[in-house]
Order: C-alpha cells, then sequence, then structure tokens
C-alpha cells in the first residue's frame, strides 16, 4: 500500500489485490455510514447503498474499474475512508467518511488537500461530489471549504430508493 501524509494524517492506498484491506474497507465503512445514514436514509435504504457500494464485491469491482481508494489514517489508526476518480476534468469524490469520534480534528480539510494535490497532478480543475440533501452537516463542511452548490440530481439506485442530492464543486488549480 503507498502512503501520502499530511503532517499527522495518511492516506493510504488501497490496491485491487488486497483481499484484507478490501474486507477492512467494507468493515470500516459499513460502520460508518450505518452510523451516519441511518439516522438521514433509514436502515433499510442504508443497508441496500452499503450492499451496493460498500460490500466487499462492491470495492473489489470499483477499483477494478479506476476508482482509487484511500484509507484516512490517524495515530496508527483507520479514522475514514475515500473513493475517488477522474471523469472529464474533474475529480469525482463518491465517498468521503470519517468516523464520529474523529471529526472536527482537521482530517477532512487535510484530507481535501490531498484532493486538490491529486486532482491538480492529473491536469484537473476541480472536485466534484453529491450531498444529500438532509445531510446539514456535510453540507455546511463542504461549504466552509470553498465548495459552491452547482446543482440537483436525483437519482434511481433501484429496489424504490433514490439518492436525493446536491452536487457540490471546489475550483483547485491544476
Amino acid at each position: 500500500m503507498a502512503v501520502k501524509k499530511y503532517k499527522d494524517v495518511s492516506f493510504v492506498k488501497l490496491c485491487d489485490g488486497d483481499c484484507d484491506g478490501i474486507a477492512e474497507m467494507s468493515r470500516l465503512a459499513t460502520a460508518i455510514v450505518r452510523d451516519y445514514y441511518d439516522p438521514i436514509l433509514g436502515t433499510a435504504q442504508n443497508d441496500y447503498m452499503l450492499a451496493l457500494f460498500q460490500s466487499e464485491s462492491a470495492i473489489k469491482n470499483q477499483l477494478k474499474h479506476g476508482a482509487e481508494y484511500r484509507f484516512i489514517e490517524a495515530d496508527g489508526k483507520h479514522i475514514g475512508f475515500m473513493a475517488f476518480y477522474p471523469k472529464e476534468d474533474f475529480l469525482y469524490l463518491s465517498k468521503f467518511y470519517i468516523e464520529a469520534s474523529s471529526r472536527g480534528k482537521g482530517a477532512g480539510g487535510k484530507a481535501l488537500f490531498y484532493l486538490g494535490d491529486f486532482a491538480g497532478k492529473l491536469g484537473l480543475h476541480s472536485i466534484r461530489l453529491n450531498v444529500n440533501k438532509h445531510n446539514y452537516d456535510s453540507i455546511g463542511f463542504y461549504e466552509s471549504k470553498g465548495f459552491v452548490k452547482i446543482r440537483d440530481e436525483v437519482n434511481d439506485i433501484g429496489n424504490g430508493f433514490v439518492m436525493d442530492d446536491y452536487v457540490y464543486e471546489l475550483k483547485v488549480h491544476a
């Protein structure tokens, strides 16, 4: 695993052949996302989305199709994760989660700095992401870091569920 460190926070790359790492990523994702999104989406939709997007097989498939996953690590412990990939002329941040006890301590800002650096090295001009319209804490965080809402988006994800989101963008210097 390749590691990039920003002061006291490290970003550890997950490789597609790392079965133990993929299992750990799925466990971490399930714990954080369940804690965060069960109250917003409800358990049924969150369970469906975890199986669809954060199961071991889903992570393996995303890695094989060009997604980059990183463990966010502080004090030798995985405190969160992110997944991203280049799309058109921007870096799409598809997943970005930090466990509750580690929020508000600077890891999120360092992760965004890391992503901006990553995007710039690829010659990309912005980072985009989707955020649930009822995820007020994350909306506030993204806006405080300079992200701007560019549109609303509703995506049918099957099984009677939709993702009702805002799309946000942060310009970076390539």
